[in-house]
């Protein structure tokens, strides 16, 4: 059974390790957008530092100045052990234990706007790769979601605390099973959460999440809330990449 996957008594086969020349950076960036990636690379001097090496091709990690502070970023593959398996390689390439991780998700609750940020502070385990990394349980919380709320509050930045649902199967998302999950608090759905703050939890690293509240899962039919085309209030909200800019310059 996956819930009978976590083994901390035994060595694991093949094991990550700090890579010769580590880059060193103040905190990661991870980004699910390939237009916020594209953003980033426009607007500031950013320079290639590393690569993670994958079947589908490489990813390359980038140095970004801001402020007079270093970031590294880097554009994640999508889904819980993809984006697991990113994460373990880029903390071989980087000198940081600092994670700031922001993304799209779905939205659990009609009185949420599209656009809201959600900051995640339990996740529902609803996929496979955190068993291998925790005990198994329904949830894992997401330890530093007061941390990252009080900086929205800070900065005047409307956001929804909340329980986010993780998912493996994103066309399995049922009605029943999305009620069930609203009726125990959670605001969201998404692919990756449960799984990175599993990672993050084994390894000694910090993560800090937040999300951007998209398509309508709370409604007679499911409602995608943008226009073709449309970036702002998406996932692919460039304004987004700022948030996560000086939540990690808060940081650091």
């Amino acid at each position: 059974m996956i819930t009978d996957s976590f083994d901390n008594r035994s060595a694991a086969i093949i094991n990550p390790g700090a890579a010769a020349n580590r880059f060193c950076c103040d905190a990661c960036i991870v980004t699910f957008s390939n237009r916020i990636r594209d953003h980033a690379l426009q607007r500031f001097p950013c320079k290639q530092v590393a690569e993670l090496q994958n079947a589908t091709g490489p990813i390359a990690i980038y140095a970004l100045p801001y402020r007079g502070k270093t970031f590294a970023l880097y554009l994640t593959y999508l889904g819980a052990s993809a984006a697991a398996g990113n994460l373990e390689e880029a903390a071989m390439q980087l000198d940081t234990k600092k994670f700031v991780v922001f993304g799209g998700a779905g939205c659990l609750n009609k009185e949420i706007a599209h656009g809201k940020v959600m900051v995640p502070d339990r996740a529902y385990r609803d996929e496979g790769t955190s068993y291998h990394y925790a005990p198994a349980a329904d949830y894992i919380r997401v330890k530093n979601a007061p941390l990252v709320a009080r900086f929205m509050e800070e900065n005047g930045i409307p956001y929804v605390l909340g329980k986010t649902w993780t998912t493996d199967a994103f066309f399995r998302e049922t009605r029943d099973n999305m009620q069930k999950r609203k009726s125990e608090g959670c605001i969201s759905v998404e692919m990756e959460c449960a799984a990175l703050q599993a990672v993050c939890d084994f390894r000694g690293y910090e993560l800090y999440y937040f999300l951007t509240s998209g398509d309508l899962l709370d409604a007679p039919k499911w409602d995608e809330r943008r226009k073709e085309g449309q970036l702002e209030g998406t996932q692919h909200d460039s304004g987004h990449l700022d948030i996560a800019l000086e939540l990690a310059f808060a940081l650091s």
